[in-house]
């Protein structure tokens, strides 16, 4: 299966802005059907009209705020649907801040929505596209995943959300090494800062308003689509929209290995003192 053919329906989180927004376009003017899940029914109208009025069939609209129980888990049973052969875990949000001082509610939210949902989602749709012989997961992350201790200004404060997107790279790593063999396709998407309304809040309620973009600009979402479509139809995992050096990605994997290196039987002689050391030495 690649991202051009239309062999059933695609479900699409976080629909009602920017990536989401754009992945869900792409894929019903390709022919696929599409369940548009987010929080504001006025923008999902708005998309579902938008795609009909485009010429297309089978868009569904699933009102949902993936933080409460009740929502993921509705969403959670249209995931697991026989006819969804594509999942785009798109919705995120950052709840950015001087991690002393976020709100703990706020950070709950953003490790529900950012990581529990992603993985439930993922978990009820993957055994049906299994059983089916087709699918594929696609799961947004972000380069801020990377980021480590790199100090905010440009970037934000940013703890626990680069935390939960180093989850989604990690998470989408191993499970696509897990599911080799298969006719599965999983993808981890990495963009940087994308030309989106994401920096307009934290996340603790949705942006009101039209769709419009933040100040602080950045790459187009359509390029983000573009590229992470390319990505899947060539079995991509881990897909950076503007990385210009593929084996930047194979170079990480070679630094993985050789921290793996070091699960060794005993702690490493530079830890256990000069003595230890002056005794490995003789």
């Amino acid at each position: 299966m690649t991202s051009h053919d239309a062999p059933g329906t695609a479900l699409v989180t976080g629909a009602s802005s920017g990536i989401g927004w754009e992945y869900a376009t792409r894929l019903a003017g390709r022919g696929w059907k599409v369940v548009l899940v987010a929080r504001r029914a006025e923008r999902l109208e708005s998309l579902a009209r938008e795609l009909r009025e485009a010429g297309a069939t089978g868009v569904e609209t699933l009102v949902a705020d993936l933080a409460d129980p009740a929502d993921l888990a509705r969403v959670t049973e249209r995931a697991s649907g026989d006819d969804v052969d594509l999942l785009v875990n798109n919705v995120g949000i950052n709840g950015y801040g001087p991690f002393a001082e976020v709100d703990g509610d706020l950070l709950d939210r953003v490790l529900t929505v950012n990581v529990v949902a992603l993985t439930a989602l993922t978990r009820a749709a993957v055994p049906g596209m299994l059983a089916r012989g087709r699918g594929a997961v696609i799961n947004v992350a972000s380069l801020l995943a990377f980021a480590g201790d790199l100090p905010p200004g440009p970037l934000p404060r940013r703890a626990v959300y680069a935390g939960t997107k180093g989850y989604a790279v990690t998470f989408t790593r191993t499970l696509a090494a897990e599911l080799s063999g298969t006719p599965l396709r999983l993808q981890v998407v990495c963009p940087g800062l994308t030309a989106t309304e994401f920096h307009l809040g934290a996340g603790a309620t949705p942006v009101s308003g039209e769709r419009r973009t933040h100040d602080e600009g950045g790459v187009p979402p359509e390029d983000v689509v573009t590229a992470s479509l390319a990505a899947l139809d060539t079995d991509e995992v881990v897909c950076v929209p503007g990385l210009t050096d593929p084996e930047a990605v194979t170079r990480l994997a070679t630094a993985e290995l050789d921290l793996r290196r070091g699960s060794g039987g005993r702690a490493a002689a530079r830890y256990r003192g000069a003595g230890a050391k002056a005794r490995e030495a003789s």
